[in-house]
């Protein structure tokens, strides 16, 4: 199965409750409103069900692996439960591994650390910043930057001619997004990785943007890893995780020497020390565990699953609709894409406002309406680029449009969105966004730090 391939007919679900809903925030102009947060690419805001789970172990936390005591062996028990119910969410097959990181980011890396010398790497350059740069720190690795496809079809054409010109034949690596943080498209995944095992590679999925969204398989979409964040799935406790092929993470040198990655150290004759590091995931684990980001995480893969992963993609799939129907409608909006209007997406969407400034554009949905998007090139800047069509050359001043008619702009808005979204937030986000185009802006802003802020010197 493809990663598109979700039915989307099942009953339409209510928002899952999250922290924050009923928080107010002030207006410049006047008055305060609950904040509507369409960030959730960046960091999605805590599940009260995570929230709870959290508050009610806290109580008996403990070190783990480390102790005798109750709340060490409870904590142990709990932090080791949680690998097995990240295991099961992702689908992984007998033999992986789930190694508890701090984020997509640190998983990656620590990937890139573990390759074998000399293996060859081919990313996208579509991909985010955490997936795009680990494999160049390594003298030893070979990294091919492929260019943006425009179909998904070209994504996998792409790759197969990069696998089959390489030389010499050795281990081989991809890395691809599950789904884009910038245009919210979903890449053929399964396809990709058919055609890297195909030539002898291997594949890496970035699960950041997919996890919160979709379904994620491991054995089903055939891939080899899955990295994701916490903060992304509604946990955002400071862990993340990377899971899959226990071979490349046995054989390698701990990510991190210390305690907990080791099985026994003794002093050799020479004066040094001889370390035998454990062959599980612990061997990449060291110092203290963050039992409580690994219970957040586990907590959310459960909290996820009882709603129903169908239900939540159905409703997400509605309000995308939404969405895009309701900016089709202002002929100012142009959104960005690499595949298509028909691409089958995950809830984050990126744009352009003819005649704004970006930075203009979000901090006035934020101070006149309390929405709260994100704008720039999202740690993701050649892909942000190709689809803008240019370099820039320097960030406008506030309230000075990116390009003038005719030039490309510089920088764009994302709107992201997920489970714990309601609809009224998104009806308010087009409703702004229709006024903003039509009457512009009722207050005046200001550049300050290389952004655009509420001018309140008057």
């Amino acid at each position: 199965m493809s990663v598109s391939a979700v039915a989307t007919d099942t009953a339409v679900c209510d928002p899952l409750p999250v922290l924050g809903r009923d928080v107010l925030v002030p207006l410049v102009t006047g008055g305060q409103i609950d904040y509507a947060a369409l960030d959730y690419a960046a960091s999605a805001p805590a599940l009260q069900r995570v929230w709870d789970d959290v508050a009610a172990y806290a109580p008996y936390y403990g070190s783990v692996h480390r102790g005798a005591g109750y709340l060490s062996q409870l904590s142990t028990d709990l932090f080791e439960n949680s690998r097995a119910t990240v295991a099961e969410f992702l689908g992984c097959r007998a033999d992986d591994q789930v190694v508890f990181t701090r984020s997509t980011t640190d998983s990656l890396n620590l990937l890139a650390a573990v390759l074998p010398p000399g293996t060859r790497v081919f990313v996208f350059e579509t991909e985010h910043h955490a997936s795009l740069l680990p494999w160049e720190r390594r003298a030893d690795l070979a990294v091919t930057y492929l260019d943006a496809p425009r179909t998904p079809g070209q994504a996998v054409d792409i790759l197969e001619r990069a696998l089959t010109e390489r030389e010499p034949y050795g281990p081989a690596l991809v890395c691809v997004t599950g789904a884009s943080n910038v245009t919210g498209e979903l890449w053929p995944v399964r396809e990709l990785a058919a055609a890297a095992h195909a030539h002898g590679a291997r594949i890496v999925l970035d699960a950041a943007q997919l996890a919160p969204h979709h379904p994620v398989d491991l054995a089903e979409l055939d891939a080899d890893w899955v990295a994701f964040s916490g903060h992304k799935l509604y946990a955002p406790f400071g862990a993340g995780v990377l899971a899959g092929r226990a071979d490349w993470l046995r054989d390698a040198e701990p990510y991190l020497a210390g305690g907990g990655a080791s099985r026994s150290v003794t002093r050799r004759p020479d004066g040094g020390v001889a370390v035998d590091w454990h062959t599980t995931a612990a061997r990449h684990e060291a110092g203290s565990p963050n039992v409580i980001g690994a219970y957040a995480i586990a907590s959310a893969c459960k909290a996820l699953t009882e709603a129903g992963l169908e239900n939540l993609v159905a409703r997400e799939q509605a309000l995308i609709a939404r969405l895009r129907a309701g900016l089709a409608e202002v002929p100012e909006v142009k959104v960005l894409s690499l595949f298509g209007d028909d691409a089958p997406r995950v809830g984050v969407l990126s744009f352009v406002v003819e005649g704004w400034n970006s930075s203009h554009f979000a901090a006035a949905l934020s101070a006149e309406y309390g929405i709260g998007v994100r704008d720039g090139l999202f740690c993701a800047h050649p892909l942000v680029r190709t689809l803008l069509g240019g370099e820039p050359d320097s960030p406008a001043e506030c309230g000075a449009p990116d390009a003038a008619p005719g030039e490309k702009p510089l920088n764009a808005i994302r709107v992201s969105f997920g489970a714990g979204t309601p609809d009224e937030h998104v009806e308010r986000f087009l409703r702004a966004v229709g006024e903003l185009v039509r009457d512009g802006a009722r207050w005046n802003y200001r550049t300050e730090g290389g952004r655009c802020v509420p001018d309140t010197s008057a």
